[in-house]
């Protein structure tokens, strides 16, 4: 049922939970039959000739009326009552919304986007409209920190809630800001930057305006750092309006707490802790700026030592992993030392990874290793079933299908985490994290003969991503940070763009009327037992 919008107390709307349970007033047929036919029986009269009272009581079979018409109704009103408690109504009442709210980014606090647009939020403001900050708890924007922003400033606060926002969740604020002011028109303002509009996007409501504003920012930061004795090697990030590319730097290394100099670096730092990892200190590049410390980006080891242990049966394994990791290489942030070998490592000098590409089962000193950081990687052994499916994984594109013939028939462990998975949602390769270390199950093998894993162009982002699995964590939030890829307007949805009049009403009070029609009922079934007894009680000297 469509019903206007009224914003006051006054408008209110009955309605029924159960509505196919008003079906029962057809029981009302039941008292009114049992009136019509449940006919008293006539009293005995003694006259000369029966000829004359026989047709009399014909014609009164014949003459059907109503008798009792009070009771008729109270027994009528007693089931339709119980019927529509059986339906269960409630009385809805609209609870009025306010003016409407105006929810802006903290990273468009003091920029030159956001001071084209205060004339009209100023007039929202004007219109009685609410502002507040699109961050954790929805604050409401003080007129200190407004002014402030009026010259271009940011307050300390500010800066903390823009600098501590999770990123890639701006969405979810909005749909977080549409719960809380349920009814009331929201006109949002976010900056045109990739990284605010990931995550889920879920359903928005019509009655909001989405405005996103450029900031036309280029940032370049330090992503990843290894190192070696007297050299660093820094993966550094610059990002635009239009993509995020990368470049590997090697500067010497300095001493601790002096700065890294070399070409077109930002600001940075080297810190040498008495124990851990070294790392290199983001420093502030503006004074609005020097409030803020960025996290510092630990120094790895200069290589990530792999060693490939393969059998005569995993030659052709072997090969295509080679390959494979030669070309994933050239995303981490230090060398690749890469063996392959018929015999394992020195245990003095254990690798980072151990691919294990035999059908022999790995000795236990080497899983013992797994817990003191060692990574294996244990492939498909035996001959495998048959199995004509498709792997899904998150760095594989719609354009380059993996198609995999063939399944290892080794159970994967269930405490194990599945990284990639097929069409079907089974598992490919699984990851079981054992102290420091981890254990790596591929359920197929690099085999032409099991899979297009060999010839996938694919391969080598695939294991880049199991390499670093740390790109998950502190390297994608850094990434997140400061990715300055602009959003094509395309992806916002179409009902979040306008502002279609006012509101429906979305809140309402709910007041369940089922007790009172309880107590109704017990009230008529009342009256309706006492009035039959009285007149019960009328009538029997009568009939008597």
């Amino acid at each position: 049922m469509k019903t206007p919008f009224l914003p006051t107390n006054t408008y209110l709307l009955l309605a029924l939970t159960t509505p196919s349970a008003l079906l029962a007033l057809l029981g009302l047929l039941v008292p009114l039959a049992i009136h019509l036919w449940n006919r008293r029986p006539g009293q005995e009269v003694a006259v000369g000739s029966l000829r004359w009272l026989t047709a009399g009581a014909n014609r009164r079979l014949r003459n059907l009326r109503l008798e009792q018409v009070l009771l008729l109704l109270l027994r009528a009103a007693l089931l339709a009552v119980l019927a529509v408690a059986v339906a269960g109504p409630v009385w809805r009442q609209v609870r009025p919304g306010g003016r409407g709210q105006v929810l802006i980014s903290p990273e468009l606090a003091g920029t030159s986007s956001l001071a084209a647009v205060r004339p009209s939020i100023d007039s929202l403001r004007r219109r009685g409209y609410a502002l507040r900050w699109l961050g954790e708890g929805l604050p409401k924007i003080s007129k200190a920190a407004w002014r402030a922003d009026s010259l271009g400033r940011q307050t300390d606060s500010v800066r903390a809630l823009s600098q501590g926002a999770t990123v890639g969740f701006a969405w979810e604020r909005i749909r977080q800001a549409a719960d809380t002011f349920a009814g009331q028109p929201l006109h949002v303002l976010t900056p045109a930057t990739l990284r605010g509009a990931q995550g889920t996007h879920s359903v928005l409501p019509a009655n909001m305006t989405w405005q996103t504003l450029p900031l036309t920012t280029e940032t370049t930061w330090l992503q990843a750092a290894s190192g070696s004795r007297d050299s660093l090697r820094l993966l550094l990030g610059h990002s635009t309006e239009r993509q995020t590319t990368f470049r590997t730097v090697a500067v010497a290394r300095p001493a601790a707490g002096q700065q890294l100099t070399g070409p077109a670096l930002p600001p940075l730092r080297y810190e040498a802790p008495n124990t851990g990892l070294a790392q290199v200190q983001p420093l502030p590049i503006t004074p609005a700026d020097s409030g803020w410390a960025q996290p510092a980006v630990p120094v790895r080891p200069a290589a990530l030592r792999v060693w490939v242990y393969t059998t005569p049966a995993y030659t052709e394994d072997a090969r295509y992993l080679r390959a494979a990791l030669r070309a994933a290489s050239a995303g981490l942030p230090g060398p690749l030392a890469l063996t392959v070998a018929t015999t394992l490592p020195d245990p003095a000098s254990a690798p980072d990874w151990l691919f294990w590409l035999s059908a022999a089962p790995v000795p236990a000193a080497w899983r013992g290793r797994v817990g003191q950081g060692l990574h294996l990687w244990q492939s498909a052994t035996g001959p495998g079933v048959a199995d004509t499916t498709a792997l899904a994984a998150l760095a594989l594109e719609e354009s380059t299908p993996v198609t995999i013939w063939r399944r290892a028939q080794q159970p994967v462990n269930t405490a194990a985490e599945p990284l990639w998975t097929d069409g079907l949602g089974r598992t490919v390769l699984a990851r079981q994290e054992q102290g420091q270390g981890a254990i790596y199950q591929l359920t197929t093998r690099l085999n032409s003969a099991w899979s297009e894993l060999p010839d996938s162009p694919a391969l080598p982002a695939l294991l880049l991503s199991v390499l670093r699995p740390e790109s998950v964590g502190a390297e994608l939030a850094r990434l997140g940070t400061h990715d300055q890829r602009r959003l094509d307007p395309a992806q916002l949805p179409t009902s979040a763009t306008q502002v279609a009049g006012p509101p429906a009403p979305t809140d309402f009070q709910l007041l369940d009327l089922r007790p009172w029609l309880v107590l109704l009922a017990a009230l008529l079934l009342a009256v309706e037992r006492w009035l039959a007894t009285r007149r019960a009680a009328f009538t029997s000297p009568s009939l008597a």
